[in-house]
């Protein structure tokens, strides 16, 4: 046996696998250089009515005024569930919630948690070698499915202090995601317990946070948006819920302010949204425009469009496919209901972004009240699977004294709508937004828009089909995608 001959053969051979592994680790390293840092920052319960950029001139949000200047501010820009726990595992999986489990809220007795199986964002991400971090509201449930690296620690109220607990994942020699969750501008405890008409905080205390400046607004000078009574308790709490919205932004500005400082800020792709809108009657809850069309605002440095609007139909199931785009991360494999809008981002006209859809089911554990939403181009069909029922009321809005002042007073309108009307709804709601922003006018039972409803249930079988919803059944008791449960 040739002995020397074996021997230079397994030197070569262990030459060239370390020339390979070496090769292999250089081609991830250029692209961890390569791969931009990612910012996501998600706020709580915050509508397109409280932010500048969307045309409120009352609210003072320079800050994220500035970044719709240098990105791309959507204007149809949906959460595919207007509840909390819900709508975040959607924007972190891009899957929706009737598909995995996560039907409402994660903590205490609620206790719904997204399936073990599910591949999240921060997981895949790391997987391709990024530093991922969270701060502020987690929401999502069990922590092996959404687990991040690191867990930042700050009050989620104090935006600054959030903000200053992040350099390190700024300077960080690895790409990185950072995933930064505000509670504002959340309802908190009321301004007075004692007192129904007493407006909710919102989170604002009278000694303020630090870094912050309290920013106190005239509830004579807001904006009450249409689905709202123009009422002195709704006006008292629009303004505490601007102070909120105010404070996140300032935090906003200090994070824009360490991030240039790092030196990255050409290299960082900033993400605004918020997970749904306004913790009102009307908006949060419902899947009426209110709660779920709102924020989403883009600065990518690699985009060509700057200081620019997008109408492209987007939704946050869209978000998990785009950021793993933007990162060059390979998803074959992956298979997800959304899909990435990272080309809308360098069109001005983007063709095929026309239609969205929407399923929610709880709130809280008590709230149930599926519903599934279809839009497509300037209509919208509701269907409420439990249109039999009272529309449940999440416990901070039953309390808001916004509600309240009506609720006691017995009045017949809340905003445009019934009373009547918003607490008894029909199985199907069918709108034409074009002519009928408010959602008033229901289409579902003229027979000159037969057709359109026809095609628009069409549709939402379709998506329920491909999605895997089980709700399917409430069709006809169609069980074929969950069996029939016989010999179980």
């Amino acid at each position: 046996m040739n002995y020397r001959l074996i021997i230079i053969s397994a030197y070569l051979g262990l030459m060239l696998t370390g020339c390979s592994e070496k090769k292999e680790t250089q081609i991830a390293l250029q692209k961890q250089v390569e791969r931009p840092n990612i910012i996501l920052f998600v706020a709580d319960d915050h509508g397109t009515d409280a932010l500048g950029a969307y045309g409120n001139k009352v609210i003072k949000t320079p800050n994220l005024d500035k970044l719709a200047s240098e990105g791309v501010r959507f204007n149809n820009a949906y959460c595919t569930t207007a509840s909390c726990a819900a709508s975040r595992s959607v924007i972190l999986t891009g899957l929706y919630g009737h598909a995995t489990g996560s039907y409402g809220h994660v903590h205490d007795y609620h206790h719904f948690s997204t399936y073990d199986i599910v591949k999240s964002l921060p997981v895949l991400l790391e997987k391709e070698g990024y530093t991922t971090a969270r701060i502020g509201k987690y929401h999502v449930a069990p922590e092996s499915v959404y687990h991040f690296e690191q867990e930042l620690k700050a009050d989620p109220r104090s935006t600054v202090a959030m903000a200053e607990e992040c350099k390190d994942v700024l300077t960080s020699d690895k790409p990185f995601f950072l995933y930064f969750c505000t509670d504002d501008p959340h309802r908190a405890n009321s301004t007075d317990p004692e007192q129904w008409d007493a407006p909710n905080s919102f989170g604002n205390k009278l000694e303020g946070y630090p870094g912050v400046e309290t920013i106190v607004y005239d509830p004579t000078e807001v904006v009450v948006p249409d689905f709202l009574p123009d009422t002195n308790e709704s006006r008292e709490e629009i303004a505490q819920y601007y102070q909120s919205v105010s404070r996140i932004d300032q935090g906003f500005g200090r994070l824009m302010q360490m991030l240039q400082e790092s030196g990255k800020a050409d290299n960082t792709i900033v993400i605004y949204i918020s997970d749904n809108g306004m913790a009102f009657p009307g908006a949060k809850t419902t899947l009426y425009e209110p709660g779920m069309k709102l924020p989403c605002i883009i600065k990518d440095p690699f985009s060509k469009l700057k200081n620019t609007t997008s109408d492209a139909m987007i939704s946050w199931v869209d978000l998990t496919p785009t950021i793993l785009d933007m990162a060059q991360v390979e998803t074959k494999g992956y298979s997800f209901h959304g899909r990435s809008f990272q080309d809308v981002l360098n069109a001005k006209e983007p063709e095929g972004w026309d239609e969205i859809y929407a399923s929610h089911t709880f709130h809280e554990i008590t709230m149930y009240y599926p519903m599934r939403v279809v839009r497509d181009k300037n209509y919208k069909l509701i269907r409420n699977i439990a249109w039999r029922s009272e529309y449940p009321f999440a416990s901070d809005l039953w309390a808001a004294s916004t509600w309240q002042e009506v609720y006691r007073n017995k009045k017949e309108y809340f905003g445009k709508r019934k009373v009547q009307d918003y607490l008894f709804r029909p199985e199907f709601e069918l709108f034409n937004l074009e002519k009928d922003p408010d959602e008033i006018v229901n289409l579902a039972n003229d027979p000159n828009y037969k057709e359109v409803m026809d095609e628009m249930i069409k549709k939402m079988k379709a998506f329920q089909i491909k999605t895997r919803d089980p709700w399917l059944i409430t069709w006809d008791h169609d069980n074929s995608l969950q069996g029939t449960g016989v010999n179980l």
